[in-house]
């Protein structure tokens, strides 16, 4: 329970650390990013985070319902509920485009027209918690339907939702504690063609969705294929040097125009570089998945979930998250997750 607490309290840490009252999420700079001091407990959380605690409050509705269906249904319809309901929380906090068109409670409510621009990282920072849940490798049919439907309720482009897959998956991952070397492969050969699949068997948006969906697998492939880990098994492939400047424009170089970590394939890459790179050192984290030019706090938001759950708060200063906004909130959620998983 711990390392469940941790993860959803270190993934608000994340957030607020690379958010920085929007100052470095919109810097495109890591080496500016690095002279700056980092001060909590000031900064406030991102539009992120009310959207991650959006997604993982509406399994309250579980505890309530036993029948499969039942639950998945009206999960589904609580999740858009709690979307609609988080933009009014959105004050300093850099949102995208509310989830205006979703209409919760009415029949297909939480599904909203296809769109070829909503690619972007907005379902991948607040899915983690869907792993967390579904956190059994003999679960991951569930985990990626319910990540499938609950990205597209704002991101209908398959670059978008399956952002949403993989940040769920890879926090499935680290709970199975996999080898990270294999995540970048498990996601292209296990999670992606079921998640192809259920958009055939939903018949929603399935002409739209099969036209645009290869960017995704196409970019992860290249990425795993710079890293060496195309075999699933590694040795990582790091460039001689990799500092700030350096990742800043890998970051870049990952992304669809320029802006690392704002699409969906970006923001868990780049997550995924940072934890294979850090390891459990948690300055080095942030280092890679806070502190660099571009997305930063929705990068870190999934990176430190992740290593919440391998790590716990081993190493973590507690000034980090002592006094965080909505601790007790991400806590009592890494609780019930916890609940419901066992």
């Amino acid at each position: 329970m711990e390392n469940y607490k941790a993860a959803m309290l270190l993934s608000g840490v994340g957030d607020a650390l690379g958010y920085k009252h929007g100052d470095w999420e919109f810097n495109f700079s890591g080496p500016d990013i690095h002279k700056v001091s980092a001060t909590l407990p000031d900064w406030p959380l991102s539009d992120d985070t009310i959207l991650h605690l959006a997604t993982a409050e509406a399994y309250k509705v579980e505890a309530l319902l036993k029948a499969i269906r039942l639950i998945q249904c009206a999960l589904l319809h609580e999740v858009a509920h709690l979307y609609k309901k988080g933009m009014n929380d959105m004050n300093g906090r850099a949102p995208g485009a509310p989830p205006s068109t979703l209409k919760p409670g009415q029949e297909g409510g939480y599904r909203v027209p296809y769109c070829s621009r909503a690619g972007g990282c907005g379902a991948a920072m607040r899915a983690m918690c869907i792993g967390l849940r579904y956190r059994k490798p003999e679960q991951l049919k569930t985990l990626v339907a319910v990540a499938v439907e609950t990205s597209r309720m704002t991101h209908t482009h398959p670059t978008g939702f399956l952002g949403g897959v993989a940040a769920a998956l890879f926090t499935a991952y680290a709970v199975q504690r996999r080898p990270m070397e294999s995540w970048g492969t498990g996601l292209l050969s296990e999670a992606c063609p079921i998640a192809k699949s259920f958009v055939k068997e939903t018949g929603f948006a399935v002409e739209e969705t099969e036209r645009d969906w290869d960017y995704f697998s196409n970019k992860w492939q290249s990425y795993l294929d710079l890293r060496g880990l195309s075999n699933g098994a590694g040795p990582v492939i790091w460039p001689d040097a990799y500092g700030p400047a350096e990742r800043d424009e890998a970051y870049k170089s990952f992304s669809f125009s320029g802006w690392g970590g704002s699409s969906g394939h970006d923001a868990p890459m780049i997550a995924y570089d940072a934890l294979l790179g850090a390891g459990s050192d948690w300055e080095e984290l942030m280092n890679r998945a806070a502190f660099h030019g571009g997305d930063s706090d929705s990068t870190a938001v999934i990176a430190c979930c992740c290593w919440g759950v391998l790590y716990g708060f081993k190493g973590v200063p507690e000034g980090n998250y002592a006094k965080l906004e909505y601790k007790d909130r991400l806590e009592k959620c890494g609780e019930q997750l916890y609940a419901l998983s066992h």
